[in-house]
C-alpha cells in the first residue's frame, strides 16, 4: 500500500515538474532562439549589403547606390523589431501583462514608420549623388529645381506615412482630413506671411527667374548678390562685401529682379572727347577705332557696334564707343575694356589729336590806347 501510494506521488510530481518545465523553461528558450536568430540574421544583412555596396560603387549607376545606402540602416531596423516583436508574441502566451496587447500595433505602426524612414533616406542620398555626379554647369538638373524635387519628396512620404500610421492606429483618416482642413482655414489667416512665403517660394521654383549660383539685383530693393540657398520660406543671398541677405520669399512676387548671370554679352559704352583744335581728325579717329574694334578677337561683330561723333561738349567733341564683348565674365571684361581703351588712346595720338579735359577760357577786353 506505501509503495503505491509512492509511485502515485512520483508520477504526479514528475506531471508537475513536466508542466513547469512546459510553462517556465520552453517559451523562454524559443525567445532565446528568436532573438539569437535575428542577430544571426542581422548579420548576414549587414555582411550581405557591404558587398552590394562594393560592387554598386563600380557601377556608372548612382541609383543603386542611393538605394543600398539608404536601405542599411532600416533593414537592420525592420530585422530587429520583428525579432523582438515575435519573442514578445512568445512571452505573451507565458505571461497575461496587459503591456503584450500593444505587440501588434506596434508591429503595424514600427513598419511603416521603418518604410517611411527607408523612402527619406533614398531621397537623400538619390538628391546627394545626383548633384556630386552633375556638378557641371548646364548638366541635368540644376540644384535649385533638384532641391524643389527632394524637399517635394520628403513632404509627400512623411504626410503619406503620416496617414497610413495613424490609419494602422485604428484612427479614421477621412476625419483626420476634415479636421485637418477645418483646422487649416483657421492655420492660414493666423500664418498668412508664412503661406505667402511657401507661395513665393513655388514660383521661384516653377518661374526660374533665378537659381542658385546666380548674380541676382532688384532695381526696387537694394537687394544685389550671388543666391547661394532657395529654401521654403526664404532666399540667402551673398552681397558682394560677403554679408548674408535673407530675403523672404514673398518679396520676390512684388519686386523686380534682375538676372546679371544670364547675359550673352558685357557691353562697353563710353563717350570720348577730343580738343576742338582737333576737329579735322574726328572723322578719321572714329574710322580707324570702328575698325579696329571689328578686328578685336574679343568683340562680338554680329551684336550692334557703333563708333560717331556724338555732339559738340562743353570743352570737347564728344564721340561714343558703343559694343559688347564675347565674355561675360566679369574680370575678363574688365580686361578687354581696357584694352580697348588704350588701343583707342593710341589711335587718338596716332592722329595728332589730344583727348580733351575740361577747361576755361577768359576773354579781355583792352580799351584801345591804354
Amino acid at each position: 500500500m506505501n509503495n503505491e501510494i509512492w509511485n502515485v506521488k512520483v508520477t504526479l510530481s514528475d506531471a508537475v515538474m513536466t508542466d513547469v518545465l512546459n510553462l517556465d523553461e520552453w517559451w523562454i528558450l524559443r525567445v532565446f532562439f528568436v532573438v539569437l536568430g535575428a542577430v544571426i540574421l542581422n548579420f548576414c544583412a549587414n555582411l550581405v549589403l557591404k558587398k552590394l555596396r562594393h560592387k554598386a560603387k563600380d557601377t556608372s549607376n548612382i541609383w543603386d547606390d542611393a538605394l543600398l545606402k539608404a536601405a542599411h540602416l532600416p533593414i537592420s531596423a525592420m530585422i530587429w523589431l520583428l525579432g523582438i516583436l515575435f519573442a514578445a508574441s512568445i512571452a505573451r502566451r507565458g505571461s497575461e501583462f496587459a503591456i503584450f496587447e500593444l505587440i501588434d500595433p506596434a508591429r503595424r505602426v514600427g513598419v511603416v514608420i521603418i518604410i517611411t524612414w527607408f523612402l527619406l533616406r533614398a531621397i537623400k542620398e538619390a538628391d546627394a549623388n545626383y548633384s556630386s555626379t552633375h556638378s557641371d554647369e548646364g548638366s541635368g538638373l540644376d540644384k535649385t529645381t533638384l532641391t524643389a524635387m527632394s524637399n517635394l519628396g520628403k513632404i509627400s512620404v512623411t504626410i503619406t506615412g503620416v496617414l497610413v500610421a495613424m490609419q494602422s492606429m485604428g484612427y479614421s483618416i477621412s476625419g483626420v482630413l476634415a479636421f485637418g482642413g477645418v483646422g487649416g482655414i483657421a492655420i492660414g489667416f493666423a500664418a498668412k506671411d508664412m503661406l505667402a512665403n511657401l507661395f513665393g517660394s513655388l514660383i521661384i521654383f516653377l518661374d526660374r527667374p533665378f537659381k542658385i549660383g546666380d548674380w541676382i539685383r532688384s532695381p526696387d530693393r537694394e537687394i544685389e548678390g550671388t543666391v547661394e540657398h532657395i529654401g521654403w520660406r526664404m532666399t540667402v543671398i551673398r552681397t558682394f562685401s560677403k554679408n548674408l541677405v535673407y530675403v523672404p520669399n514673398s518679396v520676390f512676387s512684388t519686386i523686380a529682379i534682375e538676372n546679371p548671370s544670364r547675359m550673352t554679352n558685357r557691353r562697353i559704352k563710353e563717350t570720348i572727347g577730343i580738343r576742338y583744335a582737333d576737329i579735322k581728325t574726328i572723322g578719321n579717329i572714329t574710322k580707324e577705332v570702328k575698325a579696329m574694334l571689328y578686328a578685336h578677337a574679343e568683340i562680338d561683330v554680329e551684336k550692334t557696334l557703333m563708333v560717331n561723333f556724338n555732339s559738340f561738349g562743353p570743352s570737347s567733341l564728344d564721340f561714343f564707343v558703343y559694343t559688347f564683348t564675347k565674355t561675360t565674365h566679369w574680370e575678363h571684361y574688365h580686361e578687354v575694356k581696357q584694352d580697348v581703351l588704350l588701343k583707342i588712346g593710341e589711335i587718338i595720338e596716332r592722329n595728332g589729336a589730344e583727348i580733351a579735359y575740361p577747361t576755361s577760357t577768359i576773354h579781355l577786353a583792352v580799351e584801345a590806347g591804354r
